[in-house]
């Protein structure tokens, strides 16, 4: 997870995604929308943030029945996955979120937006947790200050993970030191996972 403003983080590899909609793609966001599940894919953004809020408080305007999220991502702008979580437990709906491939870094932020009976992944997802990261640059009293607000969010970070799974902060603060990977048996021992679903009929 980046902290940054100004340079949402990415994958150096990652392709630019498509910033409009093709015409093939507008009869799978309308199958979508009426199956009541959004998906959440690639780097955190700002912009990513704002589509996913947008569709999800769409969903609740249209009616209160469960919303499906699914998560595979490598995380990216944590106040961007912040937006995305909060929206998650404002809306009205019960939201159940399923990760696939990977769940990583913000994207595991967003994963742990609801109770743990409504986290289910498939079975070769990977999740991480590991503390924020910035890249400050300029003068020494700015760095400082983005070395305290780095702090401040890695705290709150953590405090959200170790609510969300059980685990003691103290126990948080020690895995995050450094990327701390787990496959879903692990992450089910870790109170991160609900539930492995194969396939969609193992999904309640």
């Amino acid at each position: 997870m980046r902290f940054s403003d100004r340079i949402p983080s990415r994958l150096d590899d990652e392709d630019d995604e498509e910033k409009t909609k093709t015409p093939q793609s507008i009869p799978v966001d309308k199958h979508l929308f009426d199956a009541r599940t959004v998906l959440i894919t690639g780097g955190i953004t700002q912009e990513l943030a704002r589509d996913v809020t947008a569709r999800l408080f769409a969903l609740s305007h249209v009616s209160n029945d469960p919303i499906t999220v699914v998560v595979s991502s490598p995380g990216g702008h944590v106040e961007s996955g912040d937006m995305i979580h909060d929206a998650i437990k404002f809306v009205r709906p019960r939201v159940r979120i399923l990760g696939m491939g990977w769940v990583a870094s913000a994207g595991a932020l967003i994963y742990v937006a609801v109770p743990k009976e409504d986290r289910y992944c498939t079975p070769n997802t990977r999740f991480l947790l590991h503390q924020p990261s910035g890249g400050s640059s300029g003068p020494a009293t700015d760095i400082e200050i983005q070395a305290r607000e780095i702090l401040k969010m890695r705290d709150r970070l953590n405090r959200i993970f170790s609510e969300a799974t059980g685990q003691p902060v103290e126990r948080i603060d020690k895995d995050t030191d450094r990327d701390y990977w787990m496959d879903p048996e692990q992450a089910i021992a870790y109170g991160l996972v609900g539930r492995v679903v194969p396939t969609i009929d193992d999904l309640p």
